[in-house]
């Protein structure tokens, strides 16, 4: 697995050796997938801002704190959801090839990853009841590496049912390690 920070790859450049290509993933999520960002950041302002609330309202004590602490929510929280989401969108970028699977994430910090096929052991599609309701799904490919499985959020059920089984059919016929 390669992490490699998008920028400081030039575009379609072999490494040596491989024939992985290190470049920018092919395909976007789908744009509902803004909304999931958007309902993931607002669960955590909203539960947290009730919290304080309940706590500047029941406790004299703590109001020099809360009042300042609620503002800071209510100005951060909304801005984040509103900015987030669509820069996360416009980074986002996936691909399975014949010899690889590639995803670009992140908002502020980009990541890029690179699994070859040969290192895939599982390939899992996850659907959430948030996810089942906006008509999303997320790739789950599981490798050795110590960074963990590659999720790639917000795909179509489709795209990530068929990436899921094309890239089982490929690992199945692939030799290698596949530790």
């Amino acid at each position: 697995m390669v992490n490699i920070d998008v920028q400081q790859v030039a575009p379609a450049r072999r490494s040596p050796g491989r024939g992985v290509q290190l470049r920018r993933p092919r395909h976007r999520v789908e744009r509902r997938a803004v909304l999931l960002w958007t309902a993931h950041a607002l669960a955590l302002p909203l539960v947290l801002g009730g919290a304080l609330a309940a706590v500047h309202a029941l406790w004299d004590g703590a109001r020099p704190w809360t009042g300042p602490a609620l503002i800071a929510l209510a100005v951060l929280g909304p801005l984040h959801a509103a900015v987030m989401p669509s820069w996360r969108y416009a980074v986002h970028r996936w691909e399975t090839t014949d010899e690889a699977v590639y995803a670009t994430t992140g908002w502020f910090v980009r990541e890029w990853r690179i699994a070859p096929v040969s290192r895939i052991q599982t390939v899992d599609t996850v659907r959430g009841p948030l996810e089942q309701a906006l008509g999303l799904a997320t790739l789950v490919v599981t490798t050795a590496s110590s960074r963990g499985a590659i999720h790639i959020r917000g795909l179509a059920p489709e795209a990530a049912g068929e990436a899921a089984e094309r890239l089982a059919d490929i690992t199945r016929r692939t030799p290698g390690d596949a530790t």
